[in-house]
């Protein structure tokens, strides 16, 4: 019988992340940073969706018209659910990537993305993506891409391998996939606190390890126990995809594109004198020994000319999707935490504090007599979203059409916040693409839409639905007991997120 699975964990589902790195619009800024034109994306793909949180936010809070496939039918089953009656929404399948690429039905594309699952597929499989965007992918279109990637997982290598063979080995027969996990993953630690020379040489592995004990089991089934593993280098990234006419933009890590991050001068200066661009982003990997790399890729890449791409930017709309007050004014490099100018971000935050869409050639205007120039800003709103405070914003007209089927979407997310804390995200028409909204906080949005007004109408209901699933809030890692001082924790957060948090909601037309 065949094994449909092709190896790939399959028996218990993956998690319930966003990846706003596969909204289209969010690459407008990068691109523009290397100087070329970003695609005005009309179709767009996403291969792999998993429990397809991510491809359900942008077709429900965009015009862009999705497709996409997981061979997983529990999971596909879960993203139609979601999908069905959103007006324009993803068009969603359940089949093998050799199945759906072959679909004569598929529009061509104008954005693909594949997140995550590059270094978890096979030869063939990565063959049939290839293709699927040669054939497929419009000229100017981009294609999303991310993977694990040496030299930063290269001496996991080893340990993933031993990991597998004892789950495959010495697993008590019968044990489920987070069974294994466990037993590989103490058996790992279990070994290296023999102190073996492979430890002493590799002494990132057992932080590694430690780290992974904290992650999701569900995560670390999928990340490390299929069959097929690989990291790649950026080099035969570049060859594979070179057969599909595409050349590399730049990296979809925005904190990469600010050297100064990252590099000593003496790397920077040792980069710029690389002529060639391949070999010149695998040095960069063995500077920041990277582990992961996500990257937008373009077939027919279009150079502009320096005041086409500054009118370009000019027009890009932002919003700030975060308090003000919870901005902090500092960022994580491969150098370690740098600060930002404070004479440059301060404004640009107080500026957007009332959460109102501006393009960017507004605030070049408004912040002028602050002495911010067009690039200082182009850097720093690429720096603010990758600290996720800040995002592109659709056309108004856009986002108001939209409102109805994120609408849509956000309730059925809604009432699932009832018995699991599983999504943490919400639709938002404003950015078309996803804001962080936790659990409580979805119970009390759900409390809000039910005609509550007070926070401690909004907790009373919470913890109403707290009980009936026999659920307890811990505060500081104890236990709070009974209804008193559930509800007083409660209306605690609740008062903080009438202050804090709801405003923001309201301003990306969430509630």
């Amino acid at each position: 019988m065949t094994d449909w699975t092709s190896g790939y964990v399959a028996d218990i589902g993956y998690t319930y992340g966003y990846y706003d790195a596969l909204n289209p619009l969010r690459a407008n800024l990068a691109l523009l940073k290397q100087g070329l034109a970003p695609p005005q994306a009309a179709t767009a793909c996403e291969l792999g969706f998993g429990q397809g949180l991510s491809i359900n936010v942008h077709g429900a809070a965009s015009a862009v018209q999705w497709y996409g496939t997981d061979f997983n039918p529990a999971q596909a089953g879960y993203a139609q659910e979601l999908a069905a009656g959103i007006d324009g929404g993803p068009r969603l399948f359940d089949q093998s990537f050799a199945e759906f690429c072959s679909r004569a039905d598929l529009p061509d594309f104008d954005f693909i993305g594949v997140h995550g699952i590059w270094s978890w597929i096979s030869d063939e499989n990565r063959a049939i993506i290839v293709d699927f965007v040669r054939r497929k992918l419009r000229v100017g279109g981009v294609l999303y891409i991310s993977y694990n990637t040496q030299p930063g997982y290269a001496a996991m290598v080893p340990m993933r391998d031993l990991m597998t063979q004892h789950a495959a080995t010495l697993t008590p027969p019968g044990a489920g996939v987070l069974a294994k996990v466990d037993g590989a993953l103490a058996f790992a630690n279990r070994l290296m606190a023999t102190n073996p020379l492979f430890a002493r040489t590799n002494p990132q592995i057992a932080e590694r390890l430690k780290f992974m004990e904290t992650l999701d089991r569900h995560y670390l089934a999928h990340e490390y126990f299929n069959r097929d593993w690989l990291p790649m280098s950026f080099a035969d990234m570049a060859q594979l995809l070179s057969t599909a006419k595409l050349d590399f933009a730049c990296s979809a890590a925005f904190t990469d594109l600010v050297p100064a991050l990252n590099l000593t001068p003496d790397q920077q200066q040792l980069l710029k004198e690389l002529g060639d661009p391949t070999f010149r982003e695998s040095v960069y990997d063995f500077m920041v020994c990277q582990q992961f790399r996500r990257e937008y890729w373009v077939k027919g890449k279009r150079p502009l000319r320096a005041l086409e791409c500054a009118e370009q930017l000019r027009a890009q709309r932002v919003v700030l999707c975060e308090a003000p007050a919870s901005v902090t004014l500092a960022i994580k490099g491969a150098l370690g935490d740098a600060a930002l100018t404070e004479a440059i971000y301060a404004p640009i935050i107080k500026l957007l504090g009332d959460h109102a869409v501006r393009t960017i050639g507004n605030m070049e205007a408004s912040l002028r007599s602050e002495g911010i120039v067009l690039g200082q800003l182009h850097e720093a709103c690429l720096l603010l979203a990758s600290k996720g405070v800040l995002a592109g914003a659709q056309d108004p007209t856009v986002a108001n059409a939209r409102r109805p089927q994120t609408d849509r979407l956000n309730r059925r997310l809604l009432r699932q916040a009832s018995w699991s804390g599983d999504v943490s995200t919400l639709a938002s028409p404003v950015t078309g693409s996803g804001i962080p909204v936790g659990r409580f906080q979805q119970l009390f949005v759900s409390a809000i839409m039910q005609g509550k007004q007070q926070p401690s109408e909004w907790a009373h209901y919470t913890w109403q639905v707290l009980k009936e699933s026999r659920q307890t809030i811990s505060r500081e890692g104890v236990m709070l007991l009974g209804d008193e001082q559930n509800l007083s924790e409660l209306t605690t957060q609740a008062t903080e997120f009438r202050e804090r948090r709801l405003p923001l909601l309201r301003a990306m037309g969430i509630v």
